[in-house]
């Protein structure tokens, strides 16, 4: 089964927060892919806590985590969820995460609590809690 990976995932991972040990088991029995979108916002988060940018790429090269690109295609599903997102606070990156989980069929995965609230068949993803 396939998985995308919201950036709060991958820092609770990387920062061996609550949930961590779900985003891991779920990166050694699934394939886990995240939007570049993600990555970007996990390695703002790293560098806002003091990480060099030189030694960013290093770091995020040790998820084991294939990303994916943000295309055309992607912007234009991620905008389409703003409406039903806005009320809960979802962020450009969850949108990203949302619609390419939505896209490839696979399992949304965040740490992220607000998500709770969504409505899966309404958006047509599946989501995961870690946390």
């Amino acid at each position: 089964m396939l998985h995308v990976l919201d950036a709060s995932a991958l820092l609770a991972l990387m920062q061996s927060e609550p949930g961590s040990e779900i985003v891991d088991a779920l990166l050694e029995d699934h394939e886990c892919v995240a939007s570049s979108v993600n990555i970007a916002e996990v390695g703002s988060k790293l560098v806002d806590k003091g990480l060099a940018p030189d030694q960013l790429r290093r770091v995020l090269s040790q998820i084991d985590v294939q990303a994916i690109d943000f295309d055309a295609e992607q912007a234009t599903a991620c905008a389409a969820l703003r409406a039903a997102t806005r009320d809960l606070g979802l962020s450009l990156g969850d949108r990203a995460c949302l619609a390419l989980a939505r896209g490839m069929q696979a399992t949304a995965v965040t740490a992220d609590r607000a998500w709770a609230d969504l409505d899966q068949a309404a958006l047509g993803v599946q989501l995961r809690m870690v946390r």
